[in-house]
């Protein structure tokens, strides 16, 4: 179950940024004749009085088909309600609304997070570490077999309790045995596992094993005291990590070469969303709001295939005065899916050759 929880967090994510575009462009008036989740060959389809739904086979996206370019369309080529024939301003609204969409989820989560949880008041702590996330696959700690959500007991005999300092006392012992092994022992669901991880030199020069730490307990709740208050911490939490996202993928462009290896495709968040859920179910609400922020500044960006490509397209007309060739834009956009298809399929064998269960077989 922990692991079917983060793949309908993905499902529905998609879902939102592709109703988006459709709602935008139905809102609108312009044809839509397509509304698909996922690439490929199509698994299942279901067709409306004007728009055939369906579910495809490779699922790294989706997308919104219209009429313009289809030849077996009866709609004439002079309607006024194709998308390419409105207005720049009209078109605009169309490609944006997704990213608009997965912003916008990405807030209500939180509001949904606040008034069915509750709003955090304070932190009751238990006995050992939590490990929220792996950092990269090729850490230390991913290569002895942690995994986000356990939780760290003991550290070299040495017991992890519930004092204030005992994050700070753990990374002092990473710090203090570099290149010398750890012996840890993990709570992972019912189980407990020792694992043995070697601390390595990161580029500073500190001894690090690859994870984020934090202490671990659980946080206690109080209902918002009004709908004012339950709006306004929604608010604060998604420009906090809104920020925080901008901030990453702003040190992945500057700082690829180091940064590259923390580019996750949909098993390694699967896995850590796994993780998540496993550790608290509660998480699965942060989890699916960065999730979806990140899926909307990913489709901002001026590349192919992606909205904000497109929005390139339509910024070079508006200053054209007469949009590219057709012919030219269709190569773009082809040729940028099939490069981004052809990271996905990357990242996939990348992070399934990577998981703790292939790492068994292959010892």
């Amino acid at each position: 179950m922990s692991v079917l929880a983060p793949i309908a967090v993905l499902a529905l994510l998609i879902f939102v940024h592709e109703m988006g575009h459709f709602l935008a462009a139905r809102f609108q008036g312009i044809h839509v004749n397509r509304f698909s989740i996922g690439f490929g060959p199509i698994l299942w389809k279901y067709q409306g009085s004007t728009t055939e739904y369906a579910l495809r086979a490779i699922p790294l996206g989706g997308f919104v088909g219209f009429p313009d370019d289809d030849p077996d369309s009866d709609i004439p080529p002079q309607d006024p309600n194709l998308l390419k024939n409105r207005p720049i301003l009209d078109r605009t609204i169309v490609i944006s609304a997704g990213v608009a969409a997965n912003l916008l989820f990405a807030y209500l989560v939180f509001v949904v997070q606040f008034a069915s949880v509750g709003v955090p008041q304070g932190f009751t702590p238990e006995p050992g570490i939590l490990v929220p996330q792996i950092v990269s696959e090729s850490s230390p700690a991913a290569v002895a077999g942690l995994q986000a959500g356990d939780v760290i007991l003991q550290a070299n005999g040495q017991r992890l309790t519930t004092a204030e300092n005992t994050v700070d006392d753990l990374v002092t012992l990473i710090q203090e045995n570099a290149e010398q092994p750890l012996e840890f022992s993990v709570q992972r669901g019912d189980r407990t596992l020792d694992l043995t991880v070697i601390p390595e030199l990161s580029d500073n020069g500190k001894p690090v094993i690859g994870v984020q730490l934090q202490r671990n307990g659980t946080l206690d709740y109080r209902r918002a005291s009004n709908v004012f208050e339950l709006f306004s911490l929604a608010a604060q939490e998604f420009q906090s990590m809104l920020v925080q996202t901008v901030q990453g993928f702003v040190m992945l462009i500057t700082n690829f070469s180091q940064m590259a290896s923390q580019v996750a495709g949909p098993v390694k968040i699967v896995e850590q969303g796994a993780g998540l859920a496993r550790a608290n179910i509660n998480s699965l609400f942060p989890f699916t709001a960065i999730i979806s922020i990140n899926l909307a500044i990913i489709n901002i960006l001026p590349l192919p295939a992606l909205d904000g490509g497109q929005l390139a397209f339509l910024l070079i007309e508006a200053l054209r005065g007469k949009p590219l060739p057709e012919r030219f834009q269709e190569n773009v956009m082809q040729t940028g899916l099939v490069l981004l298809l052809g990271l996905g399929v990357f990242l996939i064998v990348r992070d399934t050759s990577q998981l703790a269960v292939f790492r068994d077989l292959l010892q």
